[in-house]
């Protein structure tokens, strides 16, 4: 019986993708791993379906259940809510540009059985060379193998406690957000449970490999803040 639904969103990016489900399907403990593949392309999709049994993951296209345009952040946070509530075990997000360890999961487990008032748990994000990357930047430095927080968790790979999951109702993220990492971290520490960062539990992040036009921040600011403000894109 898995011990944690992991979910994985998707929108192309396909060989980061697979490189993430490999990854996760080497875990040391059982899992259940949903793709949800928002409106990729037909390239992408074919290729998700290939890979499926061989690797081991369950694959649902959003293109099925709604019209809505990419990004569906909230309805796949819904979905995921809803399906590791029925089953009765936490739900963890590993987000396509990331790669876990054998035991990364189970470390997540285990800290989430250490502390009764956890909401949200993260895997310090690294480069290919184990150096502290972005988005945890903030906590490069660090010595404690664990650290509480009330500073923003990435979605990175993050790990939802079932009481976390059972107070707050994903139905009431609002509709107007791309993205829900901020908001469900405050939220978290405002209905009282604890986010804590996991040094010694360390994940490879390629930072925004799965949306490619996000590197623009680096290369191109100017027309990164014109996507992102003008055309609305990626709004937190």
């Amino acid at each position: 019986m898995a011990q944690v639904l992991v979910i994985t969103p998707v929108k192309n990016a396909i060989e980061t993708t697979l490189d993430t489900a490999r990854a996760i399907a080497a875990s040391s403990v059982q899992v259940q791993h949903v793709i949800f593949n928002d409106f990729s392309t037909e390239e992408t999709k074919d290729s998700l379906e290939k890979h499926r049994e061989e690797i081991g993951y369950s694959l649902i296209h959003i293109e099925d259940l709604t019209d809505h345009p990419s990004p569906n952040y909230k309805l796949v946070l819904q979905l995921a809510q809803q399906q590791a509530l029925e089953a009765g075990i936490p739900l963890l997000v590993v987000e396509s540009d990331v790669v876990v360890t054998p035991t990364t999961i189970e470390t997540l487990l285990k800290q989430l059985q250490a502390d009764p008032t956890a909401g949200l748990i993260g895997s310090v994000t690294v480069d290919e060379q184990g150096v502290v990357n972005f988005p945890y930047l903030k906590f490069k430095g660090v010595k404690e193998p664990v650290i509480a927080t009330q500073r923003s968790l990435s979605f990175c790979c993050t790990l939802f406690s079932p009481s976390f999951l059972k107070t707050y109702d994903f139905k009431g993220l609002d509709e107007a957000k791309d993205w829900y990492d901020t908001f469900i971290s405050k939220k978290a520490v405002e209905l009282g449970f604890t986010n804590t960062v996991l040094m010694h539990a360390p994940v490879w992040h390629r930072p925004h490999a799965s949306r490619p036009w996000k590197q623009l921040k680096y290369s191109n600011p100017l027309k990164y803040y014109f996507l992102k403000f003008w055309k609305g894109l990626d709004k937190i």
